[in-house]
């Protein structure tokens, strides 16, 4: 009988560091899913690698102060759309509510969706640029041979004047980037683009 106590034991710190390993695995896999979600929050609430924010409305008190705020427009070779901003650059006052148009056509035989990815430079400003309504914040379809203005509702937070770390900005930059939407990509299975 004495000889089962250990082979007992031995048993009981075998499962222990079974299960230990079962749950160091499952709260790595469970972390891996929850990093992407956390990593976009992040960078929503703090700006971090030029991500902007999103307001419902202008804040009330517009300042005198000015600000520049130029356009950039890219299309990945994915998607074959003609997509670029109606103005190069404009002049801001800091908390006021602007109006931006990017212009975007379908150059291909069929419907496609794309969806615009975005961000601004220098990556320090993000936290003060605000979109109040943006066509990026959902996807767009446009028909073969289609031509849209995408407007861009959008304001630089006065507080960036105040910033220590941001008072040499003088000009931000904002860019979109448009992809095919994931259901472009399915639908076009085996019917590929014939536009040139």
């Amino acid at each position: 009988m004495t000889d089962q106590k250990p082979i007992d034991k031995t048993k009981a710190q075998n499962r222990k560091i079974l299960f230990s390993c079962v749950f160091v695995v499952g709260a790595m896999v469970g972390l891996a899913y929850a990093s992407v979600p956390l990593y976009k929050l992040f960078c929503q609430v703090t700006g971090f690698g030029g991500t902007t924010q999103v307001a419902t409305e202008a804040p009330v008190e517009v300042s005198e102060k000015t600000i520049k705020v130029r356009f950039n427009a890219d299309v990945n070779s994915g998607l074959n759309w003609q997509f670029k901003p109606e103005q190069r650059e404009i002049t801001v006052r800091l908390g006021e509510d602007n109006l931006a148009y990017y212009m975007a056509e379908n150059m291909s035989v069929q419907p496609i969706t794309g969806q615009a990815v975005y961000n601004v430079t220098p990556l320090k400003a993000g936290q003060y640029f605000n979109k109040i309504a943006c066509f990026c914040f959902d996807e767009q379809t446009l028909e073969p041979g289609q031509r849209v203005d995408m407007p861009v509702s959008f304001y630089v937070d006065p507080a960036i004047a105040e910033d220590i770390n941001t008072q040499d900005v003088k000009t931000i930059t904002l860019s979109y980037t448009f992809f095919k939407a994931e259901a472009s990509v399915e639908a076009a299975d085996g019917n590929e683009d014939q536009g040139g």
